[in-house]
Formats: structure tokens, C-alpha cells, sequence
């Protein structure tokens, strides 16, 4: 059974990938993820605020003292005495190269242009394979239009594009007025793969409390119906891959997203619920749901649901809305 994918150059046994979580944090976390099957694991992100935050600190204790003696003035801290998490963060990156042989693909989640490039570079300097760019922007200035939001990740993309040698995907918003020629647009401006779609979690109001506190939902399958019909518009209309991303929990989701035109399907909700073990079981799934129907490869059903290949490609549009609506019993 060939299961073989290919994500931004990157050839992979199968199409199921880890996608940015708390489990990447750990070392034997990602050789389990390997043994399992995964194909590929995206890190945990490393957040502009952490950058942000180590320079900062650095130039406190490079400035501190200074005023008190003249022989401070050469005086640098001790590394080892202070958090420097960007730091850690490379020599994880490091750390999971050397341990595994799967691809490892980095995360950058944040949303100015300044900060990313130099720890991009640091990043692919690391190892990584791949590059992730989650740009987690919440548009709250009443003066900024819809066109300077999508200037802003454009120039963010070809920022990062013109200092990396390694292939970059962009974690998109479901939120675009025109998502298809957005999408459009991070093509021509170099994305590799384009990971459809961030989760951007919601805030709730503790009536206790009286504060307003984070709400982290893990996803269900449910979930997956945005990025579905979003990948199998977008499937032969971009150059750049198309991966996956939240409501993918079962073999059946897998497969739905390759038949829509997913090059890559990424997993962690599912995992975070029932444990790294789980990625065996959606394996072997597929592999039964594919020998049932005498299908040899991935290759044979990818994208044989997309758009542009359906008998009826109205059905992702508004006439599958209205159809909806009159046979809901």
C-alpha cells in the first residue's frame, strides 16, 4: 500500500503530519510520533512576544550595573543564569533533528514583520527542515482596513522568503474577504504550502471572577468542514501545497481532505485526547478503507473530490447552502 506524500518538497512516507502543539516540547514525545508513523511533526510555536521578551531582558543585564563601576562596562552575564527561550527553542530544534529522521518543521507564530527574520534564519541554521509562519493577527484598530491586513502578511511571507533557503508555509486565517485570491496572492509571494486553517481560540468571562480568562476547546471532527471545502476550491488553482489543519482525528478525516485535494492532513487534537498511539490506528485504518475499495496508492484519490473535478462543483458553493437548508429533517 503506498501511503507516500509530498509536502514542500519534502518526500514523506504518508500524508499525516503533527501539527504545532505541547507534545513537541518533548523529546521522546517526537521518536513516539515517529515509531507511530507520523510523517512529519510541526514544533510547538515560538512566539514573537518570547523574542520580544529575550531582548528586552538582554538588554537589561547588559545594561545593569554600568553606572556603578567603570570596570562594568566589560562585563557580560552569565548565559546559563537567565531564560533565554528563543534559545532553548533552537537547541530543541537541534535536539529533535539529531533524535529522529523524519522531517521537523518550525513554527513562528506573531504578527510584525521586524522580529521574524533573524530567528527564522536561526531556525533553518538549526536544522529545520521547514518553515511554519502562523501570523496570529486580531485586527482591532478601527483605521485598518482589509487591504493593509493583507499587505501586512503578505510582507511578512516575503520577508522570511528572501533570507530562507528552506521551503516556507503560511498558517492562514479563515477570515479573508476573498479567501481564494488570497490565497492567490501568497502564492505569487512565495508560500510553498499554504496550512488551512488556524484555530484562533476564543476568550471567555469567568462570572466569578469577573475576568476575562482563555478558552482552549480541543477540536472535533466537526471542525474539519471549513478547511475541506476551502482545499477542494483552492486544489489546482494555486501552485503552492495544501495541507490540513484542525478537525482531523479519524482515518476517514484523512482520507476526505486527500480526496479534496490535501497534500497533507495535520493531527493533534486527536492526540492531545487519546494519546501518540493514535496515529498507528489512523493509519492502519486507511490502509484497510483503501484495500477494501482495491486502491493502491494516494495517488489514485487525491483530489478526486476537489472542485474542479466533481461532477457537481456547485456543491461547495452557495447552491450546497440552500440544499442544506430545505432537506434538514
Amino acid at each position: 500500500m503506498d501511503l507516500r506524500a509530498n509536502y514542500m518538497g519534502l518526500e514523506l512516507k504518508n500524508p499525516l503530519v503533527v501539527s504545532a502543539c505541547p507534545l513537541s516540547r518533548d523529546v521522546d514525545n517526537v521518536r513516539r510520533m515517529e515509531d507511530a508513523g507520523a510523517a512529519a511533526v510541526v514544533m510547538f510555536s515560538l512566539f514573537e512576544e518570547e523574542i520580544r521578551h529575550e531582548m528586552l531582558e538582554l538588554d537589561h543585564f547588559l545594561d545593569y550595573g554600568t553606572h556603578s563601576f567603570a570596570e562594568a562596562l566589560d562585563y557580560f552575564p552569565e548565559h546559563e543564569q537567565y531564560d533565554v527561550g528563543p534559545h532553548a527553542y533552537l537547541e530543541h530544534v537541534r535536539a529533535l533533528r539529531a533524535a529522529v529522521d523524519i522531517p521537523i518543521i518550525g513554527s513562528l507564530n506573531g504578527v510584525a514583520v521586524g522580529g521574524w527574520v533573524e530567528y527564522a534564519r536561526l531556525i533553518e541554521d538549526a536544522g529545520a527542515d521547514a518553515l511554519e509562519l502562523n501570523i496570529y493577527h486580531i485586527p482591532t484598530e478601527i483605521e485598518q482596513c482589509g487591504e493593509d491586513i493583507e499587505q501586512l502578511h503578505l510582507d511578512i511571507l516575503r520577508s522570511v522568503k528572501d533570507c530562507l533557503n528552506i521551503p516556507i508555509a503560511v498558517k492562514l486565517s479563515p477570515f479573508f474577504s476573498s479567501m481564494a485570491h488570497m490565497a492567490r496572492q501568497f502564492d505569487w509571494a512565495g508560500a510553498d504550502a499554504l496550512v488551512l486553517f488556524n484555530r484562533f481560540y476564543q476568550p471567555d468571562i469567568d462570572l466569578d471572577s469577573l475576568e476575562v480568562v482563555p478558552s482552549v476547546k480541543l477540536s472535533t471532527s466537526h471542525s474539519m468542514r471549513l478547511p475541506l471545502r476551502w482545499i477542494a476550491i483552492l486544489s489546482g488553482r494555486v501552485r503552492c501545497d495544501l495541507a490540513a489543519s484542525s478537525g482531523i482525528h479519524s482515518a476517514r478525516d484523512v482520507l476526505k481532505m486527500v480526496m479534496a485535494g490535501a497534500d497533507v492532513a495535520m493531527m493533534a487534537s486527536a492526540l492531545l485526547r487519546n494519546g501518540i498511539d493514535h496515529i498507528a490506528h489512523v493509519l492502519g485504518d486507511m490502509r484497510t478503507w483503501m484495500e477494501e475499495r482495491e486502491y493502491a496508492s494516494l495517488g489514485q484519490i487525491r483530489g478526486s473530490m476537489s472542485h474542479a473535478k466533481y461532477a457537481d462543483p456547485t456543491a461547495f458553493e452557495r447552491a450546497n447552502y440552500i440544499k442544506a437548508l430545505n432537506t434538514y429533517a
